[in-house]
């Protein structure tokens, strides 16, 4: 992970490292300030690691929380809202040992907030989602990540069939947005927090 760490400073992109989930969850804690305005997009390991309830716990922070509101129309008001938030927190689909994050995505809201908008993107990416190279950070996004969220999402795509990429153009593609971020543009805005533990898909 040293080396990553090194890889990812060279892009601009802050990084740390933490063994356990649990020191994930406590450094995340330590780079949003109280006042913040905090939002997260559909990540599996904001969710897995508790950190919806962790954040709201703390009392002195505005959490912009979709799963909490009961029309599509109020999810629909968050995600543009999360354009201005403080935080933005998320994960990554693979990540290649030379610092490049890969995520793909059905809507594309989650590759449009960590492109532009909130004021800090928080990365926790566990060590199962670290790849050699960025050919193979793809293909774990496109052949393992992908067909997962597809059936957690229940949305009709031959991966969520048969759990292998077809490359297809379903209408309700999981695969229409591929992002890479290579380099940070402004230097603190992309933090990176790398875990020991295996996190999300």
């Amino acid at each position: 992970m040293k080396e990553l760490i090194k890889a990812l400073k060279r892009r601009n992109i802050e990084a740390f490292y933490c063994p356990t989930a649990k020191e994930a969850v406590a450094k995340v804690s330590s780079l949003i300030n109280d006042g913040d305005t905090v939002t997260w997009g559909g990540s599996a390991t904001v969710r897995e690691l508790g950190l919806p309830d962790f954040l709201k716990s703390r009392g002195t922070l505005n959490v912009l929380d979709r799963d909490s509101v009961p029309t599509p129309e109020e999810k629909q008001e968050i995600y543009l809202q999360a354009f201005s938030a403080d935080v933005f927190l998320t994960s990554a689909n693979a990540i290649s040992e030379d610092g490049v994050i890969v995520n793909i995505d059905g809507n594309g809201n989650r590759v449009a907030a960590i492109t532009w908008g909130p004021k800090k993107v928080i990365f926790i990416i566990g060590k199962n989602k670290v790849s050699p190279s960025l050919e193979s950070a793809l293909e774990r996004a496109r052949n393992i990540a992908a067909p997962v969220n597809a059936k957690r999402f229940d949305i009709k795509t031959p991966c969520k069939i048969d759990g292998k990429c077809h490359n297809c153009n379903s209408p309700e593609s999981i695969c229409s947005y591929v992002h890479f971020l290579r380099n940070s543009r402004n230097k603190g805005r992309h933090v990176v927090i790398l875990v020991g533990e295996e996190l999300g898909y």
